[in-house]
């Protein structure tokens, strides 16, 4: 991977994902950042523990909102990393809100155009409570995933809230269920609390971020 700042002999910053910072929010794909660099998205069920699993994985308990209320997450908020061109991106999360059927079927539509039209976006992390089976939303973006051929990521969050066994378990139904999906790169048992999964998370989106070449206009 190239960083665009430095000279092309020269090897790309190391990620860190301390560095971590809120650019923007966008409602709408116009609104976004210009469309050129690496993202890396968050997608997750409203509740799955998405904005805990990006606060912990930047060592900031304040980038990422997290509300007892869930779906309160309605823009996708943009946050640059120390190489340039590198994003994080936290995707509205939907399914349990309690709002009207409007506005969800606006905030899924604004979802679909990012995802369809947004050339600089690599790779996604989606988020599963691993409590809880592989839902609609969950199989919607594994299937968006396999047909543009875009690498996924799942983090099964909430580890903490079952026994060792159980979520080893849990964790194997999840696999099973995934099977078939080639876009499915890796399935990562995640706890916020424990850090459970924290380095080999990280150590997944720096690999991305280092082997895709940032795309430009």
């Amino acid at each position: 991977m190239t960083d665009t700042s430095d000279s092309p002999n020269e090897n790309p910053r190391p990620i860190s994902f301390n560095s971590a910072r809120f650019l923007t929010s966008a409602a709408r794909l116009d609104q976004c950042p210009p469309d050129e660099g690496v993202e890396i998205a968050f997608a997750g069920r409203s509740n799955s523990g998405k904005s805990s699993a990006i606060n912990t994985l930047t060592a900031n308990s304040k980038l990422a909102r997290t509300s007892k209320t869930p779906g309160r997450t309605r823009l996708i908020n943009f946050f640059s990393l120390n190489r340039p061109g590198a994003r994080l991106v936290d995707l509205p999360g939907y399914g349990y809100a309690k709002v009207t059927r409007e506005l969800k079927e606006e905030w899924q539509e604004h979802l679909e155009d990012y995802l369809l039209h947004r050339q600089s976006l690599q790779g996604m992390v989606l988020i599963t409570d691993i409590r809880r089976s592989i839902g609609e939303f969950d199989r919607m973006m594994l299937d968006w995933c396999e047909h543009n051929q875009l690498p996924l990521t799942l983090l099964a969050t909430k580890a903490d809230k079952l026994k060792s066994g159980q979520a080893k378990r849990a964790l194997n139904t999840m696999r099973g269920e995934l099977a078939g999906h080639g876009c499915v790169q890796n399935v990562i048992l995640f706890s916020a609390m424990k850090k459970t999964g924290l380095d080999q998370t990280r150590k997944v989106l720096a690999d991305w971020l280092d082997e895709i070449e940032p795309w430009a206009p």
